[in-house]
């Protein structure tokens, strides 16, 4: 049973992530950030149903379409849209960009735009914990495009072997950039695959907070008793392409439609409403509270300076001469 306060504040989260997602698609509109972006509009009940089972002192690794994973897990809106916009009040003081935010204060290990790559780094985490002797989980998060990695096999594999305190969750949007899953799996289900490891494998509705809060809490209660990783499979979608750079004409119309019609947010609003945990007047006021802190970080963001050049070379580890030759 979730509390009435956990249900609001999940739904808040929810809200605050789309809302600051269109904003960053307003934003790259006029020019405004570097590089490309991977929304995660739509796919919201994923990393929110996740990390409403993690502890601050828990961990995350992410991936390209990473906004969402930060927020979830606690990143301040501020200083997330100022890395975005390449500004030096960002968490990597604008040098990561929209793929590579990080905050090791709130378990935020970083997001990575290599495809698979933070596979082997949950599970890096997992064995540090191990070492340590504490409870603490990693949540590792990932599409299905990655699970035909080799770090895919290599990541689990290790983390079976060594019973890790490690929660692999794939969030299938059913298209790894424009290649459609059924055109290079043979199977249907990617959580399929645990059974090679000799892992527990589960399926859950990604459009269902609840769903994949249920399937993450028990995930996560094994991994704590040291009961060893789990594959959770998120069946989700994003609503729009890839990339900004990409109109997902590949997705045929009749399929972007029906899973709009699932929209995870509003999906979650109704059942709250027939639940008597929120009304209506409680909707609008979270919807402008969201609203207004998306402002608020814009304008924080938007307002912060560049790095100077002078700064480029700075925070970079660099190996000196006599470490290297021993001189």
């Amino acid at each position: 049973m979730i509390d009435n306060l956990k249900l609001l504040e999940m739904y808040r989260q929810m809200l605050t992530i789309r809302f600051f997602e269109e904003r960053v698609f307003e934003l790259y509109g006029q020019n405004l950030v570097p590089g490309t972006i991977h929304l995660y509009a739509g796919e919201e009940a994923v990393a929110v149903g996740v990390c409403a089972n993690l502890r601050r002192d828990d961990f995350i690794t992410s991936t390209h379409r990473g906004h969402g994973h930060c927020i979830a897990k606690g990143a301040r809106l501020d200083k997330t849209m100022a890395e975005i916009l390449g500004r030096k009040t960002g968490y990597c003081k604008g040098k990561g960009g929209s793929m590579h935010i990080a905050d090791f204060n709130i378990g935020m290990l970083g997001a990575t735009a290599v495809v698979g790559a933070g596979i082997p780094i949950a599970a890096g985490a997992g064995l540090s914990i191990k070492l340590r002797g504490k409870d603490q989980v990693v949540a590792c998060f990932f599409g299905e495009g990655a699970s035909n990695q080799g770090t895919f096999h290599e990541g689990i594999n290790l983390a079976s072997v060594w019973s890790l305190p490690v929660v692999f969750v794939c969030e299938n949007n059913l298209y790894a950039m424009g290649t459609r899953q059924s055109r290079v799996m043979a199977i249907e289900n990617v959580a399929d695959r645990a059974a090679a490891y000799g892992i527990q494998g589960v399926v859950v509705d990604g459009n269902d907070v609840l769903a994949v809060y249920e399937a993450a809490r028990s995930a996560v209660e094994r991994a704590r008793k040291s009961e060893g990783p789990t594959l959770i499979e998120c069946k989700t979608y994003r609503h729009k392409g890839h990339s900004r750079f990409d109109p997902a004409a590949y997705r045929p119309r009749e399929e972007v439609e029906a899973w709009v019609k699932r929209d995870p947010i509003a999906r979650f609003q109704t059942r709250l409403m027939e639940e008597s945990v929120l009304t209506e007047d409680e909707a609008q006021k979270l919807v402008q509270e969201a609203k207004r802190n998306v402002d608020n970080a814009t304008k924080f963001a938007t307002e912060s300076p560049f790095p100077e050049g002078e700064e480029a070379l700075e925070d970079v580890y660099v190996v000196a001469k006599e470490e290297r030759t021993g001189k």
